[in-house]
């Protein structure tokens, strides 16, 4: 436990959404909150979490906790991405690309937040379908798994980082 209080201290984290949904019994119905939160160091490790309570505060603590406990490593290039990558999740799909500097995130809702905290400051994204926060952050957290660097495509045929990118040398 103090390994994840150690690394509180750089981590950024935000608010996505807050839900309040009823539990319908015979005497009528008792309320409570949903919380889901993303954290990150931006530097390309994120987590996400969703936590429950009767009280607001007390689920956006769970979320929190759960987050920094369930955070992925991402490869990012700079400050963008590597390559377009897609990412699904139930009924969501999202579409990133890499942009150049100055453009900033150009990504609606919860997508934005998650690409915040990664570290992340020039993207295109889109979200397509169900637009739901959970499944969209879910979706993007798939995207960015998706994310390969040069060296790791390399190390995965056997080649050289400068035959994978083609620095224009023709073959033929």
């Amino acid at each position: 436990m103090s390994h994840i209080e150690k690394q509180a201290c750089e981590l950024q984290e935000k608010l996505i959404a807050v839900n309040r949904v009823a539990k319908t019994i015979k005497g009528g119905r008792i309320f409570s909150f949903t919380a889901l939160t993303v954290v990150g160091n931006g530097n390309g490790r994120v987590g996400f979490g969703y936590g429950k309570a009767r009280e607001v505060p007390a689920a956006i603590q769970k979320a929190m906790e759960k987050a920094r406990r369930n955070m992925k490593n991402f490869v990012l290039n700079n400050d963008t991405l590597y390559h377009p990558a897609k990412g699904a999740y139930t009924g969501s799909r999202v579409f990133m690309q890499p942009a150049y500097a100055g453009t900033g995130i150009i990504a609606g809702g919860a997508m934005r937040s998650v690409l915040e905290v990664a570290g992340v400051h020039n993207v295109l994204a889109k979200t397509y379908g169900s637009t739901n926060p959970i499944n969209v952050v879910r979706a993007t957290l798939d995207a960015l798994d998706s994310m390969k660097s040069p060296e790791m495509v390399a190390a995965k045929r056997g080649k050289s980082v400068e035959e994978i990118l083609g620095n224009g040398s023709c073959h033929g």
